[in-house]
C-alpha cells in the first residue's frame, strides 16, 4: 500500500510542474489603453495669453500625459503668436468649414513644445487680428474655430475618445458634435466635457445668429436658446456629459442668482452634471528656490532670506529700506471683480497700519487713477505699477510678506496659490476658489494657511488685513506656522489632474 501511494504522489508530481510551467506561460494581462483627450482652448500659454484658462490649456495636458493618456490642445492660429512659434509650426494641410452659407477655408498646423502636440487652425479672415477677443464679430470668429475642430480632425486623424471644451468661446463644439457630426463612425462614442472658467462671459446675441452664422436647424435651435437670445455657454450646458468649475464652492455658487449671471435656472436644472475642481499651478515655474526673477532664491528651509527680496524691492521701487514694515502685495487686474471698490473705500485706514501696498496691474481706469493718486499722497508707503510684468509679479510674490485678493467672486485664482508657494501670507474673501484654497489661520490649534474674511464689505476686509499685520508683528511664532502651512501645501496639476482623470474615467 505504501508503494503504491508513493507511486500515486510521483505521478502526480509531473502533472504539478505542467500545472506550474503553464501558469508561469500565461502572458500578462494587457493593461487597458488610457483616454485620448482633445483639450480646446481659445488661448494656451507659450502661445497667447489673457487669462488663467491660458495656464490650464498648457499645464493640465502636461500633468494628463505624465499619467499616461494622450491629451492634445487644439486652439486658434492667431495673429499674436510669436513669430518664433509659427516658424516652426508644420503644416497639416487644410479643409473647409460649412457655417451657415459659408464654406470656410481651415489651414491646419501643428507643432509639439514640452511633449504636448498642439493644433493650430487658421483661418485670416477671423484670426489675422491684433487681439484675441473684443471684435465685433466675435460670435461669428470663434463658431468657426468651434466647427473647424471638428471638421480639422479628418487632417490630424486624431479622433479623441474625449473632448474637454473651456468657456464660451469653444462652447458650440459639443453642440455641433451632437447636431452635424454623430454619424461619423469615429465621433460617435465621442463624450465631451465643458469647463466654466468665468460665468459672467457667456457668448450672448440676438437669436438671429443661430440660422444665419451658426447653422443650427430650427428644429434644434432650443439647444442654444436661453432667455431670449442665443446662448453659447448654454448650448455647451445641455450637450456635454458633464460641466465643471474650477473649484467646489464656485460650482455651488453659480447655482445661487448673486453669481450665476442669469444663468442659474439651467444649471439648477442640468445639477447632476456639474462639478468642481480646483486648479492647480506649475509648481516648477513657480518655485522660489529657483525662481531666477527673484532677487534671492530660498526655500522653506532657509526662509530668512526672504527678507532679502524685500530689501531689494524697496530699493528697486524707491520705497524706504524697512524690514520690519508688513509689505502687502496684489498683482492682477484692477476691476471690481477683483474686489478693488473694496480697497480705495480703506484705502486711507490701510496707510495708517505699519505697512507698505505694492500693486501690480491694469484695468477700470478708475481705479488706475485711485491708486496713482494716493501713490503720490503716501510716498512711503504705495506703489503702484500699471501693466503687467511676469518678472515683477515675481519679486512681489517673494518680496511681500502677505497677498490681498479680496475678491468679489474668484472661480478658482491662481494668484494666491503662487502666494502661498512663495511664503507670502494670503487675505482673501471666501468666495470660489479663494475658499477652496485658503482656511483661516487658528491659533489654538496652529492650522490655516491665510487670513480670511466673509463679507463683502470693505471693513471686514480691513479688519482682515488689520489681523495679518498684528499676527505678523506681535506673533512671530504663529508668523512662522501659517507661512509655513501655506509653502507646504500640495499646488500641483499632479493632484488636480488625477480628478479629471475621474471624471474621464466615469463618462
Amino acid at each position: 500500500m505504501a508503494q503504491a501511494k508513493k507511486k500515486t504522489a510521483a505521478q502526480e508530481k509531473p502533472k504539478a510542474q505542467a500545472k506550474e510551467a503553464k501558469v508561469k506561460e500565461a502572458p500578462p494581462k494587457e493593461e487597458k489603453p488610457k483616454k485620448k483627450i482633445l483639450l480646446v482652448a481659445s488661448e494656451a500659454l507659450p502661445f497667447v495669453k489673457t487669462g488663467g484658462l491660458a495656464d490650464v490649456a498648457a499645464a493640465l495636458p502636461k500633468a494628463l500625459n505624465a499619467d499616461g493618456y494622450d491629451c492634445r490642445v487644439v486652439m486658434p492660429l492667431y495673429y499674436d503668436i510669436p513669430d518664433d512659434f509659427k516658424h516652426t509650426m508644420r503644416c497639416l494641410g487644410n479643409v473647409y468649414v460649412p457655417l451657415a452659407w459659408r464654406n470656410q477655408y481651415c489651414g491646419v498646423f501643428t507643432q509639439t513644445y514640452e511633449g504636448i502636440t498642439y493644433y493650430f487652425l487658421d483661418n485670416e479672415y477671423y484670426f489675422k487680428r491684433r487681439g484675441l477677443y473684443g471684435h465685433y464679430d466675435d460670435g461669428e470668429r470663434f463658431a468657426f474655430f468651434s466647427k473647424a475642430v471638428l471638421e480639422s480632425m479628418s487632417v490630424t486623424g486624431f479622433y479623441p475618445d474625449i473632448i474637454h471644451a473651456n468657456d464660451w468661446h469653444t462652447a458650440l463644439v459639443p453642440v455641433y458634435l451632437d447636431v452635424f457630426y454623430r454619424g461619423i463612425p469615429q465621433l460617435n462614442g465621442v463624450k465631451t466635457i465643458f469647463t466654466i472658467h468665468n460665468i459672467q462671459f457667456q457668448g450672448q446675441y440676438g437669436d438671429s445668429i443661430i440660422s444665419d452664422v451658426l447653422g443650427i436647424p430650427a428644429d434644434r435651435a432650443s439647444l442654444v436658446m436661453y432667455k431670449g437670445c442665443a446662448n453659447f455657454m448654454k448650448g455647451a450646458i445641455e450637450c456635454s456629459n458633464i460641466v465643471t468649475t474650477v473649484s467646489p464652492t464656485y460650482a455651488g455658487e453659480i447655482l445661487d442668482p448673486y453669481y450665476g449671471y442669469e444663468m442659474e435656472d439651467i444649471l439648477r436644472q442640468r445639477s447632476y452634471k456639474l462639478r468642481g475642481i480646483v486648479n492647480g499651478i506649475d509648481t516648477v515655474k513657480n518655485d522660489p528656490a529657483a525662481d531666477k526673477a527673484l532677487f534671492v532664491n530660498y526655500d522653506l528651509a532657509n526662509f530668512g532670506k526672504k527678507v532679502e527680496n524685500k530689501l531689494a524691492l524697496q530699493r528697486m521701487l524707491g520705497l524706504p529700506e524697512n524690514k520690519d514694515a508688513a509689505m502687502i502685495g496684489m498683482v492682477g487686474r484692477l476691476t471690481e471683480q477683483k474686489g478693488l471698490d473694496l480697497v480705495a473705500a480703506v484705502l486711507e485706514n490701510i496707510m495708517q497700519l505699519p505697512v507698505q501696498l505694492v500693486i501690480l496691474g491694469q484695468g477700470d481706469w478708475r481705479y488706475e487713477e485711485t491708486f496713482k493718486r494716493a501713490q503720490n499722497d503716501h510716498t512711503a508707503k504705495l506703489r503702484c505699477v500699471l501693466g503687467f510684468s511676469a518678472d515683477l509679479a515675481s519679486k512681489i510674490y517673494g518680496g511681500s510678506d502677505m497677498f490681498l485678493m479680496p475678491s468679489k467672486f474668484e472661480p478658482c485664482g491662481l494668484s494666491q496659490l503662487i502666494a502661498m508657494r512663495y511664503g507670502s501670507v494670503p487675505i482673501v474673501r471666501e468666495t470660489g476658489g479663494l475658499k477652496d484654497t485658503v482656511h483661516p489661520y487658528n491659533h489654538d490649534t496652529g492650522e490655516g494657511n491665510g487670513l480670511t474674511f466673509y463679507s463683502y464689505n470693505a471693513y471686514d476686509m480691513l479688519d482682515a488685513v488689520q489681523r495679518a499685520v498684528g499676527l505678523y508683528r506681535d506673533f512671530k511664532g504663529d508668523w512662522a506656522k501659517v507661512v509655513a502651512n501655506g509653502m507646504s501645501g500640495d499646488y500641483s496639476w499632479a493632484a488636480t489632474a488625477k480628478k479629471y482623470e475621474e471624471i474621464y474615467e466615469t463618462v
